[in-house]
């Protein structure tokens, strides 16, 4: 974790939160949580109503960081099927490193199972993001179809994402070539 004594309660809780539920799953302990952030019980409940606000604050920081990550640099002059493509290589090389676990998103979803629960409703929304840029460059790219071709890539980089974050498959170009076909079919340039 890379908490510093001099950091907030708070920020050493999001940190905690953000380790512990990516590694472990959302299913940790209000103990565990601030053992790790080295804060007390009721200093976390004089912070976030609950478990479940710390874990949705805690997926809220991350958002910019996973935006970044995967998705291209709107200055960046390059097509938007280079764009669309490039998401994937990203995602090919985060998988490649061994502490990666999946989308911390898509495992927030799939763990809850509540679209109701205050993290899901950020993960869910962290999901639809990614969506859009899928979408807004389809478009732009001129795909028949823009929605239905966000949608397919979304199925491509989450199954993808959940398939090497179990550790049962590498994605060494699988992605980016999956995601060339679709491309190809709905002719994005």
């Amino acid at each position: 974790m890379a908490t510093t004594d001099k950091a907030s309660p708070r920020d050493r809780l999001l940190d905690a939160a953000a380790e512990l539920s990516y590694r472990d799953g959302v299913s940790i302990g209000i103990e565990a949580l601030c053992r790790s952030a080295g804060v007390s019980k009721r200093s976390m409940y004089q912070l976030f109503a609950g478990k479940d606000d710390l874990l949705a604050a805690s997926l809220e920081r991350r958002i910019p960081g996973y935006v970044e990550e995967l998705t291209p640099d709107p200055g960046e002059s390059v097509t938007p099927r280079e764009r669309i493509l490039g998401v994937f290589e990203r995602l090919e090389k985060t998988a490649a490193l061994p502490e990666f676990r999946g989308c911390p998103f898509l495992a927030v979803l799939v763990e809850l199972k509540d679209p109701e629960h205050p993290a899901s409703a950020v993960a869910g929304g962290a999901k639809q993001r990614l969506k859009e840029v899928f979408r807004v460059e389809a478009e732009r790219g001129g795909a028949r179809d823009p929605d239905l071709l966000a949608r397919q890539l979304m199925l491509v980089f989450d199954g993808a994402s959940a398939r090497a974050g179990a550790g049962i498959e590498t994605l060494d170009g699988l992605t980016t070539t999956t995601a060339t076909v679709l491309l190809d079919a709905a002719a994005v340039k």
